[in-house]
């Protein structure tokens, strides 16, 4: 990974996200509470569906993906970045960066396509419900999460060899408080229009293939609730897919400002705001959006802790 006359980088420091002295400390405690908050609210859910088998059903199926995905990719993120609020540099290999990024990418391509999954998932259940059980099977279920997977893999793929490509020389200094691919490309000396091309279009497509498919599916969704004649139902209706909404809004929103503008109209330090929202605060934020809008979910931790409370 060396160009001629120079040495090859064998590891990066990453900056972290401010370098004001008096902020560090409150910004460790800070984000290791969202740390904690996203490790035991999504664990909690990922156990809550697991122990519940009235919750053994497509939607929850999705949702323990889902926080799954929350907690994966929380995970291979926030603890190197807390490093960074306490120790004089923040070290990470050049292994172990490539390796970030391609977590990085297929956790968040993964939580994307999950969403799309939960989308047609409410879609089939409010404008189809006579064919919900055979529209939503096993077998589809299980290839819809394939396909989540797969996609999330090839996107990841596709994006950490386009950082491979790169050739890194003497300045090892990332300005993120991870390996992101934008101040890695801006970092290289031989970064091309190519590079940022493959992750303009590569980003085009996780988000708008998601995009379009969620945005069907709610059009479907909210003609069918205003043809519902009572009241309490279309509440329940609007009600079971307003978390979803919130949800979708706050990822693809900052993921869309994060990657699908040039990085000369958004300035980095600007644009490790915008990653805040999706890598640590989405995270930290479903499981609780998810929990204290759904009945289901509510009647699950009661019975959960009763029998804890009684064993």
């Amino acid at each position: 990974m060396a160009a001629d006359n120079t040495s090859s980088v064998t590891e990066f420091i990453l900056l972290g996200l401010t370098d004001q002295p008096g902020l560090q400390l409150p910004l460790f405690f800070l984000f290791l509470s969202f740390y904690m908050v996203t490790v035991v609210g999504n664990l909690g859910l990922i156990t809550l569906i697991g122990l519940n088998s009235h919750l053994h059903i497509p939607m929850y199926l999705f949702l323990f993906n889902l926080s799954f995905i929350d907690f994966s990719y929380s995970s291979a993120i926030i603890p190197k970045m807390l490093m960074s609020f306490v120790s004089k540099k923040n070290i990470i290999s050049y292994t172990g960066c490539m390796t970030q990024v391609f977590f990085f990418c297929f956790f968040v391509t993964s939580e994307a396509f999950i969403l799309s999954a939960m989308a047609y998932d409410r879609y089939v259940a409010i404008c189809k419900p006579l064919l919900y059980t055979v529209t939503m099977s096993p077998q589809v279920c299980l290839f819809l999460l394939l396909g989540v997977y797969g996609m999330a893999a090839a996107g990841a793929l596709v994006h950490t060899g386009n950082i491979l490509s790169l050739i890194f020389c003497a300045d090892n200094l990332i300005n993120h408080y991870m390996c992101d691919i934008l101040p890695l490309l801006e970092l290289s000396c031989n970064n091309s229009y190519v590079n940022l091309l493959v992750l303009f279009i590569g980003a085009a497509i996780i988000i708008g293939v998601s995009i379009v498919t969620i945005f069907l599916s709610y059009g479907f969704i909210l003609s069918s609730i205003f043809h519902i004649s009572s009241t309490e139902g279309r509440s329940k209706a609007f009600s079971t897919c307003g978390s979803h909404i919130l949800a979708v809004s706050l990822f693809f929103g900052s993921g869309t400002f994060a990657y699908l503008k040039p990085p000369s109209i958004i300035p980095l330090d600007q644009g490790k705001v915008c990653t805040l929202f999706y890598t640590i605060v989405v995270p930290m934020l479903n499981p609780l959006i998810y929990s204290l809008r759904n009945k289901d979910v509510k009647l699950a931790m009661k019975k959960t802790l009763g029998r804890i409370t009684f064993s």
